[in-house]
């Protein structure tokens, strides 16, 4: 009867920590089948699985003074059972506290654009802070820390959205103004080429009427030659010249023309004209 009460079954992913008459009795059971001292010996199991805990909602503030609601989550499992039994009271309620604790600093050390671009780096600090006090004192090894969620304030989620809306007008309008400066050196080059053979400039004009016609609509295209154009140019300047020489020399008199005579009013009051005999 008294063998039977001192029976214990240790699972696979527990260990069996004895205690008699108060004392911890060394080494840890292992899993399987235990015997102990009925009456004498008590054992404890302790898991050595993987704990997860949900880090409630923290109201903190950053470092360039935003204010934000983070939540968190911790992995942690038990690396020495003896530590864990005898150091801590009730060890995962203590490993909340603190990790409410580390999540409240390592936010206000943080900017929010470090926050939400590097999280990384976030979940980092905070598993060395929450690790710190943990491992050694406790016999708790933090596998890991993760930021779930952060909730910014609708105000600064405003401002963020105008923030990456101007951003991406300002990219919007550097491409196209890169390719507005593109493709003006393009076509000065396409100039310059063109300019040093004459007739590239009717060839590309015939492509122009064939890329027209092509579309099968109602547009009439007639091709008008530049150099037309030039030749008028040209003879309206040589003209205007002409005007302005000859109306600084006075009008032109027709050769073999006689001069205009005065005209004489007679004594009866006739007027007459030519000469007088």
């Amino acid at each position: 009867m008294l063998g039977a009460l001192g029976i214990r079954i240790v699972q696979q992913y527990q260990r069996g920590v004895v205690f008699r008459f108060g004392r911890v009795v060394l080494p840890v059971r292992e899993p399987g089948l235990r015997l102990i001292i009925p009456v004498v010996d008590r054992m404890v199991r302790v898991s050595m699985q993987t704990t997860v805990i949900d880090v409630p909602a923290q109201g903190a503030i950053t470092r360039d003074n935003v204010t934000l609601t983070v939540d968190a989550v911790v992995y942690y499992r038990v690396v020495d059972p003896v530590k864990a039994l005898v150091n801590v009271r009730q060890y995962p309620g203590a490993v909340l506290q603190i990790s409410q604790t580390a999540l409240r600093s390592v936010i206000g050390k943080v900017d929010l654009d470090t926050l939400l671009a590097d999280r990384d780096k976030v979940n980092e600090d905070l598993k060395a802070v929450i690790d710190a006090p943990t491992e050694g004192p406790w016999g708790l090894n933090i596998e890991r820390v993760e930021v779930k969620d952060v909730a910014l304030p609708e105000g600064m989620k405003r401002s963020m959205s105008r923030q990456a809306e101007a951003e991406r007008e300002r990219r919007a309008r550097v491409i196209a103004a890169d390719g507005e400066f593109q493709a003006s050196r393009r076509l000065a080059d396409a100039s310059r080429a063109m300019a040093s053979t004459p007739g590239a400039y009717q060839l590309r004009l015939l492509q122009t009427v064939v890329d027209v016609a092509a579309e099968k609509n109602s547009t009439l295209v007639m091709p008008f030659p530049v150099e037309l154009l030039r030749f008028f140019d040209r003879f309206s300047r040589s003209g205007t010249e002409a005007a302005a020489e000859s109306g600084q020399e006075g009008p032109p008199q027709t050769v073999g023309e006689p001069a205009q005579q005065p005209a004489s009013v007679s004594g009866d009051g006739h007027r007459r004209d030519g000469p007088q005999r």
